[in-house]
Formats: C-alpha cells, structure tokens, sequence
C-alpha cells in the first residue's frame, strides 16, 4: 500500500464500514437530504469508476468535474482515484470561453456536468478535441441544444459496485485549477503522496503525521465517530474538496449543502451538531453574523469546535463580531495556496494594527525571489515552501520554471505572496506582488488596506486596487459596499477612519461606491472586476474635470 488517496480511503472504508460518511442537502429547508456510509460511498465511487473505464478512459486521462456541490461530485472524485484517472476542478462560473480554455489547457477527456450548464458545455465542449465523453447529473433543461451525454443515474446503475481496480502508485496525479485574483486558470499538478502530507496533514491536522500508509486505517479504527466536518464553500475550490478529504481520513462525517446559503448554514449547524466548519474570509463569514444578529439569533452552536478560513481571510472587525455571538469558538485564519498545501496560520497578535502575522510551519521561508536565498529580518521577499510541493502547472513550462525551484537537494514553491519575517521568525504577509500598487515609489498592498476598511462600522465589504495618477503613476482606489441602511460615507471620513491605521501614502484617495462587492463563487476577491470599477469612475471624474 502506498500514500494513495484511494488506497487511503479504501482502509478507511474496511475499518468503520457502517459509519456515516456524508450528509447532503440539495435544497436546505426543503428536508430533502440524502446520507451515505463509508460503504455505500465506497460503492457508488465503484459504480461511476467501472462506468468511465467500460466507456474508454485509461490510467493517467484527466477528467472535468462542472458540477455544484453534492453526492455526484464527491462519486466522481472519488471514482477517478479508483480508477486512476486525473480529476480537474472546472469553475462552473465560467463562460464559454473560459471552458473552452479550460477544456483544452486540461487536455479532458471526459466531463461530468450538473445539467443547468448543458447549453455552456454543448458550446465549448466541441471546441476540446481530446474530450470525447459527457456525463450529465440530472436531467436537461427543455430548451438546451442536443448533446450527446450519458445519464449519471444510468452511468451509475450500469457499473460494478464492487472495487476490482489494479494496483495504484502515490506518483498518481490530483490537479487543481487555481484561478487566483488574476490571469486565466492553472492547473496544479500534485503527487498524491505530496498532496496527503501537504494538503491533508498526512492524516493528522493537529498530531503527528502518520508513518507507514496502513497506520491511517488503524488511527481511525483505534478511534471514534463523533466529528461533523461542514465546507461549504464549493467543493471546486480546492480547500473544501481537501478538508472532505482530511475528514475522509479521520474516518468522520462529512456535510455537504448545495450552494451556500447562510441562514440554512446555521440551521444545520444547530440539527447536525457540526464540530467544524470551512469558509472563505469575511464574504462567507459576515453573512453568518448578520444571521445570527437577525432571524437566527439564538441558535445553538454548541457542538461548533472551530471555523476556519482558507484563500481569503477573516478580517479582525468580523472576526471580533462573530466571536461575541459565539465565544467559545476557535476561528482560525489558515493560510495556504492550491500550490503549497498549507503554510500556517494567523499569529495571534494578527490585526489592522500591525498586519497579517503568520505563524508559518518549518518548510516555509521568505525569500528572495532573484536568488531564492532566506531574506535578512525586515526585509521583503516572496513566500516560499519546500519538500511536499506540486510538480509544476500543467502544459505550462515557462510558468512552472518561473514558479519552481531546486534548493539544497529539495523541491520548493515560489509562492505569489509578498512577506516580511521578524526576529520570532513571525512572518507578516504584505499581498500578492501582482495586485501591489505603487504610488510614488511607496508600495501599497491591497489586503493591509481592505482590513483597515472593514474595521469602519458602516463597511460591509471592500476591495482595493490602483488606478492611474498623471503624477504618482497610480492612486490607491477603494471599492466599497455599505451596510444596508447605512448612511453613504464620504471619501474624507473614509481617510479620517483609515489614518488611525495606515501611513499616509496607503490611505485611498478614491472611493467607489458598489450596490455589491464582486468575488468568485468561493469568496476570493475578484481584483480584475475592482480595477475595471475603480479605472471607469476614475476615467468619469477625469471626463468632468473634477478632482479627487
């Protein structure tokens, strides 16, 4: 047995058969949910397994994953470990030629789809060549254009229950498509052994990793049920899909809900006792606040241990609220990337005040992007990871040689986050280098300022990018999304609130005000659609003639 994700989960499985593995709820507050143990699990993934290799896929073809949150997608993930076909994550936000994209940089040969997209996947999925098989979850809409996909019901009623694979390797690939807050999407290339012990904590997130494959199953059966993992980000945002898999390998349950609904979020809290729950930053995290001030006030969230946060993080100011409502919750500021795995998490003097401080784990430096050397204290430089880390992007070399590297016999990860490190080896993240604003020579990062923001009582959300200056080549421009009911602030008591916390040069001095703030359907920031708001009113005052 090696550090196979499948082989993996299949100990897991022989050890607590009868064990609850997952919960789903297609639509919550209707009652309709369905509940699977570890076995019947197991044997659906067999089904859709033995389905794709009857129809053709070999060892080593990827396969697309377009599909909300939900058993189907959990099958498939699955399914394609067993038979040792690549699963890729597909946005199903994207549009018809972002898929197409997609579609071909992945080189998929097969795609498995939530029906609501069948006119999207019907308009891209000729433009893929090398994709020759669709399966479609549910039935099509009346009105979509024909397409010649199989029935998941009738894929899966066709296969074998039973496991019957040949033997697998933990040089198999897991890749995940990382879109991040700029440019088209990359493929991560991970072994699975690298993504069991980078992504998955080899098997232990708050203990010793395990040593030997087989001591997984034999924690699991020495231990006990009780755990109720809850991500409800989309399973197609790389960290939920990883932290159904560390609850996989604890032997826990697992609860899915469609789409993320905040309200119906705590009601399940509350009915399924849930232990643990994943979200991205404050878009997915104030809404349960304001639930929780509202409607759902007095909830019990006494089973609730922890709330975690990964791609984007928490801000203290909402942090600080949702641990009034809840105090005896552990949140935690995770960071990590679709190309690290996990790099640690926020310091717990973590603030407006002085940063997002990290306390990053022992294969994690800062260093100098040109020479890949640890910067001296104080000094900035780019995160880096080694050991455990992806091969590279897929069908990119230039990117991948860009972004990878050998040091002292180890593989490592230039990460895209700007950092500093003190004399505790604390390190404090300043933002992506590429959203970085440079005005007047100072640089300013995004993160630093939307925290400061936040932290104003009538601000529900914020993003900040640059925009041009004539004279100091660009501007800080803040985005902002009002409370409802809160009155409009203007751009002088923005500055008034932000110069308590940030040096002069870092205060905006342009502010849009947005009916929304836009993120991806993960809670990233979506910086492209913050420039394009901020440039357009930027471009309407220069047209008027007004300044600002």
């Amino acid at each position: 047995m090696e550090y196979n994700l499948a082989d993996l989960f299949e100990s897991v499985v022989d050890v607590v058969p009868d064990r609850e593995a997952l919960l789903y709820v297609d639509h919550p507050g209707s009652g309709a949910e369905r509940r699977l143990t570890y076995a019947e699990l197991d044997a659906a993934a067999n089904r859709i397994a033995h389905h794709l290799l009857d129809h053709g896929l070999r060892p080593g073809e990827h396969l697309g994953l377009h599909l909300y949150n939900g058993i189907e997608y959990v099958q498939t993930v699955l399914a394609c470990l067993k038979a040792r076909l690549v699963p890729v994550n597909v946005n199903y936000r994207y549009v018809e030629e972002e898929l197409v994209y997609l579609y071909r940089d992945a080189d998929l040969a097969a795609l498995v789809f939530d029906a609501e997209f069948t006119a999207r996947v019907a308009a891209a999925a000729p433009r893929a060549r090398r994709l020759r098989h669709l399966v479609r979850v549910g039935a099509a809409p009346d009105d979509a254009p024909a397409l010649d996909a199989v029935d998941f019901g009738a894929a899966e009623a066709a296969g074998s229950p039973e496991r019957g694979f040949g033997p697998r390797s933990a040089d198999d690939l897991f890749i995940i498509y990382t879109g991040g807050t700029t440019g088209m999407p990359k493929g991560v290339m991970w072994r699975q052994e690298d993504l069991f012990f980078a992504g998955l904590f080899g098997g232990a997130p708050s203990g010793e990793p395990v040593k030997r494959p087989e001591e997984l199953a034999e924690r699991v059966a020495a231990g006990g049920a009780g755990l109720t993992f809850f991500p409800t980000p989309p399973l197609m945002h790389g960290t939920s899909t990883l932290t159904m898999f560390v609850a996989f390998d604890y032997g826990q349950r697992v609860v899915l809900h469609r789409k993320y609904a905040p309200e119906e979020v705590l009601r399940t809290i509350e009915k399924e006792r849930v232990s643990s729950v994943s979200l991205v930053g404050d878009a997915m995290l104030r809404p349960l606040v304001d639930a929780l001030h509202g409607p759902l006030r007095g909830t019990d969230l006494s089973s609730l241990f922890s709330v975690s946060s990964s791609g984007a993080i928490m801000s203290e100011t909402v942090r600080a609220q949702f641990q009034a409502l809840v105090p005896n919750v552990l949140l935690l500021n995770n960071f990590g990337s679709s190309e690290s795995g996990s790099n640690g998490r926020a310091a717990d003097d973590s603030g407006p005040e002085k940063g997002f401080r990290l306390v990053v784990n022992d294969r994690t430096q800062v260093v100098d992007p040109a020479t890949h050397e640890p910067v001296a204290v104080g000094e900035p430089g780019r995160l880096a990871q080694r050991g455990h880390v992806p091969l590279g992007y897929y069908n990119d070399p230039a990117k991948t040689a860009e972004t990878f590297f050998q040091r002292d016999g180890e593989r490592w990860v230039l990460l895209g986050d700007m950092a500093t490190v003190d004399e505790d080896g604390i390190v404090t993240v300043l933002g992506r280098g590429s959203q970085c604003i440079n005005t007047g020579g100072e640089k300013v990062y995004p993160e630093e300022v939307e925290q400061a923001l936040k932290s104003h009582p009538d601000v529900y959300d914020a993003l900040v990018a640059g925009v041009a200056d004539p004279k100091w080549g660009s501007r800080v421009a803040a985005v902002v999304q009002i409370r409802p009911g809160a009155p409009e602030p203007t751009l002088e008591e923005i500055q008034a609130h932000c110069r308590t916390r940030l040096a002069g040069y870092k205060i905006p001095r342009r502010l849009v005000l947005a009916p929304a703030i836009q993120r991806s359907p993960s809670g990233k920031a979506d910086y492209r659609w913050a420039k394009a708001v901020a440039t357009e009113a930027q471009e309407a005052v220069d047209d008027s003639g007004a300044t600002g």
